[in-house]
């Protein structure tokens, strides 16, 4: 069985957001992951990091599944007609949909997340209403075939959801066994529920997104 999948690129995406679930979606059997952008060529993320997108969204009109990463550039990403007509259109024939952080926002731009139960990064998990979706504060969310995670790491718990749904337990457990993706961190803080209140306190009144 064979199964497209594509990688939503944009100026100011989140590596992690993009490269946690290639990794571990690259080895379902039969996969063909392609890292896709409005043309292709290399695309800047939040950092010095470089990714490149072999194939324009032309190119890949009709994925099997698609994930949508988030990032400092996920406002302008949502902005930009291209996206989102790319969005709609492959939303029609994919078997999956999905978003990791606020790659959530260029879903609920293109009119995907409309009475759907969704979740995000949780300093922009507020801003899922306004797209008519309803949030839940959860890790990883599964409405329909429409999939959402929290900020980042959660892209790799979600790509494991999506291998589970796709191939099945087994190949899923395979996947994250070979990954080694067994967390321990060092803190609890993880998570605005555990982190210190003065900590949440001040990365929200910090944020600018």
């Amino acid at each position: 069985m064979s199964v497209q999948i594509a990688i939503l690129l944009y100026d100011g995406v989140v590596a992690l957001d993009a490269v946690g679930p290639y990794d571990v979606l690259k080895l379902i059997p039969g996969a063909d992951v392609r890292l896709v952008a409005i043309e292709p060529g290399g695309i800047a993320t939040d950092g010095p990091l470089i990714l490149v997108a072999g194939a324009s969204l032309d190119a890949v009109a009709c994925p099997d599944v698609v994930v949508v990463p988030g990032g400092p550039g996920s406002v302008a990403a949502a902005a930009d007609e291209r996206h989102l007509r790319w969005l709609r259109a492959a939303h029609e024939h994919s078997q999956w949909t999905t978003s990791v952080c606020s790659g959530s926002d260029l879903l609920g731009a293109a009119g995907l997340l409309d009475g759907v139960q969704a979740t995000s990064h949780w300093l922009v998990h507020g801003a899922l209403a306004r797209h008519g979706a309803v949030p839940v504060d959860a890790r990883v969310v599964v409405s329909g075939r429409i999939m959402t995670c929290a900020g980042v790491s959660a892209g790799i718990d979600m790509a494991l959801t999506l291998a589970a749904k796709i191939a099945g337990d087994a190949v899923a457990q395979r996947i994250q066994l070979t990954l080694e993706y067994a967390p321990e961190p060092p803190f609890a803080a993880g998570s605005p529920r555990t982190a210190p209140a003065a900590l949440v306190a001040d990365m929200r009144a910090g944020f600018t997104g």
